[in-house]
């Protein structure tokens, strides 16, 4: 939900009653140390500043210091509490349900680079794009991604496909584009009990079956990127850490889909 600030024109973001009814559960309780801020006026400020894209220190003050801000978001980043929430509440709410596979290049922000060797480890990479990051992702028909993981932009999307699939509840079909054409995927795609549909590389010696019909419903994942880049922060890599910037795509999904 947004409000229009008394003191001046710009706009914030504030989690709505529904919304954080939601979220709220799903908290981390009883840590050790002092208590805790507002915790709504600050996850608040913290998905603000992944919509706007603006440096933590611009954090307009309503939300409280930036240095707040940033420390909650990066500590509950590396314990993995943000990805927790977005597992405990990305549930297409059926199984057998029909996801489609898909990955966006995301270009990194020369402050995300790190100056020494690593970059490769927090999901970095030479591209042609220059220096990328992959997001792979699965959505279910309404464009909600179930499933989200990180590689360097290089990585061919099929290479990081059984990790993602790990990941995913149970289906009855997967949809995918041609890049995923292979047999080994094919197959642990069948072993899971869903139908792939997948269109043929034109190189290929053995012709799979293809559903024209049921192919169609794959613009879902596309919507679903589309919808994410919204979020500056999510459109332009930022973070060096690797942790980091899958927590706020994954806080950028709870918000944009499964909170609403």
């Amino acid at each position: 939900m947004l409000i229009r600030g008394r003191e001046n024109a710009r706009w914030f973001f504030w989690l709505n009653d529904r919304q954080w009814a939601r979220i709220e559960p799903h908290l981390p309780r009883g840590l050790t140390g002092p208590d805790r801020d507002d915790d709504r006026r600050i996850v608040s400020g913290i998905i603000h500043m992944l919509q706007s894209g603006a440096r933590w220190r611009d954090c307009p003050r309503e939300y409280g210091p930036y240095t707040t801000i940033y420390n909650r978001f990066n500590r509950w980043a590396k314990r993995g509490r943000w990805c927790a929430i977005f597992e405990a509440l990305a549930k297409p709410g059926e199984d057998g349900v029909v996801l489609s596979l898909d990955s966006t290049s995301i270009k990194a922000h020369r402050c995300a680079l790190r100056r020494k060797r690593g970059e490769h480890n927090q999901a970095i990479g030479r591209s042609r794009g220059g220096r990328t990051t992959k997001i792979h992702a699965l959505s279910d028909p309404l464009c909600r991604p179930v499933v989200l993981h990180l590689t360097p932009g290089q990585d061919a999307d099929i290479a990081a496909a059984p990790d993602v699939l790990a990941l995913a509840p149970p289906m009855s079909v997967l949809l995918a584009d041609k890049g995923y054409d292979g047999d080994k995927l094919r197959g642990a795609i069948i072993r899971r009990g869903a139908k792939p549909v997948i269109p043929n590389k034109s190189n290929r010696v053995v012709i799979h079956r293809f559903n024209k019909r049921a192919y169609k419903g794959r613009n879902v994942i596309e919507r679903c990127f589309c919808r994410l880049k919204d979020f500056r922060r999510i459109a332009t890599r930022y973070d060096k850490l690797a942790r980091n910037f899958l927590a706020a795509v994954h806080l950028a999904a709870l918000v944009a889909y499964w909170l609403n």
